[in-house]
């Protein structure tokens, strides 16, 4: 028996609460990026590892709710979306660690990192459930016997 699963639309409040989040967090972490006092590369690496982050963070969202009624993905590639995500959180967290700033520009850095990826998580949730309700939507009103094209 397939899984069925009840969707309904997010209200606008939501989506909007979800996408000013999102703005603010990479906001928070452009801002504090770009005012962090220290050398150049280690402002960049910095910028690197946010971008890192949040493109890991989409990516294990997308494979976690593509494999969640059984594994279409290849286990190589759960594997390295995976372990993307792992380097990406440990090695952005090695570099603000390292970095010779004063203990509050630290947090600061840390708070607003860990805000980009709680986002980055709800966000892809937010669009993705979108998306499906969209396309349930759809296919419920298509004539029996018609067949949905992507």
């Amino acid at each position: 028996m397939a899984t069925q699963y009840i969707m309904q639309r997010d209200t606008n409040g939501w989506r909007l609460q979800v996408w000013l989040s999102f703005a603010l967090a990479v906001l928070a972490c452009g801002t504090g990026v770009i005012q962090l006092p220290g050398q150049e590369l280690d402002r960049a690496f910095l910028a690197l590892g946010l971008f890192f982050s949040l493109f890991a963070c989409f990516a294990v969202a997308k494979t976690i709710r593509d494999n969640r009624d059984g594994q279409v993905d290849t286990a190589s590639w759960v594997m390295t979306v995976w372990v993307a995500f792992a380097a990406a959180i440990a090695l952005t967290a090695w570099g603000l660690w390292r970095m010779n700033i004063p203990a509050w520009e630290k947090n600061y850095m840390l708070v607003s990192w860990l805000f980009l990826v709680s986002s980055s998580f709800t966000l892809a949730k937010t669009v993705r459930d979108s998306h499906e309700v969209a396309l349930m939507e759809r296919t419920s009103l298509q004539p029996e016997g018609a067949k949905l094209q992507s």
